[in-house]
């Protein structure tokens, strides 16, 4: 009997982890890498994949010459959607997705760091079951436009293009994947709280209880989707 083709998850930091998709994709196999800083990474064909998953991370999504590895991961997408491989891009995963598909980054166009509202502007299975405009947690200062031929799925007004999908592929700029165990986490990495100061810390760590519990059941069902997607092609 053959072997389920595997979920490919890259990395850019190591307290940026899948998170709750891991636990959508409980009992496939995951393959974890970290190519960034690699100039020529070896990364599966994908057509041995059964799904690609891209994190977040503080790179600047066109910073090839920092980080030499982003330019094959764009690569990987690109052929991940001309091939229909169920892809999900977190943050600068979703950055890296839209200069896959031809749309620019804008560097600093507005932070957003912190609890807040999107409003869900198309129905996809990834954002239904939170509802029209719920409060994720946002932790970016770029952001990109939408991809020719891709729907938008979310909003705000600080930055316009939130979530998107293009064919089998669905990027979100804010964090679905995040629970407790990873936000405090993220709470407690110097580099993921330098330019926040106590207060700022103090009001995301209040908000998680309320926050993070209140979208939990639409996100699991949101990342069942995703995973139920990745299972038909395992």
């Amino acid at each position: 009997m053959s072997q389920p083709r595997p979920v490919l998850v890259l990395t850019h930091v190591a307290h940026e982890g899948p998170g709750l998709v891991a636990r959508a994709l409980d009992g496939l196999p995951i393959t974890t890498r970290t190519v960034l800083d690699d100039p020529s990474p070896r990364l599966p064909a994908v057509a041995d994949l059964a799904g690609l998953v891209v994190m977040g991370g503080p790179q600047d999504a066109d910073d090839d010459a920092g980080h030499p590895g982003l330019a094959a991961e764009r690569r990987l997408l690109a052929e991940a959607v001309d091939a229909g491989l169920p892809t999900l891009g977190v943050c600068l995963g979703m950055q890296l997705l839209a200069l896959a598909l031809g749309a620019p980054l804008h560097r600093r166009h507005g932070t957003e760091i912190g609890f807040a509202p999107v409003d869900v502007v198309a129905h996809d299975p990834l954002l239904a079951p939170a509802g029209p405009r719920p409060t994720v947690l946002h932790w970016h200062s770029d952001a990109v436009d939408l991809p020719s031929g891709a729907t938008l799925l979310a909003s705000t007004d600080t930055t316009p293009v939130q979530a998107f999908r293009a064919g089998s592929a669905v990027g979100t700029q804010f964090h679905l994947e995040v629970d407790p165990t990873v936000l405090d986490l993220w709470l407690t990495t110097p580099q993921m709280v330098a330019d926040l100061e106590p207060d700022e810390v103090a009001a995301i760590r209040l908000g998680s209880r309320q926050h993070l519990a209140a979208l939990r059941p639409g996100a699991d069902l949101g990342l069942a989707s995703f995973a139920t997607a990745v299972r038909e092609r395992a």
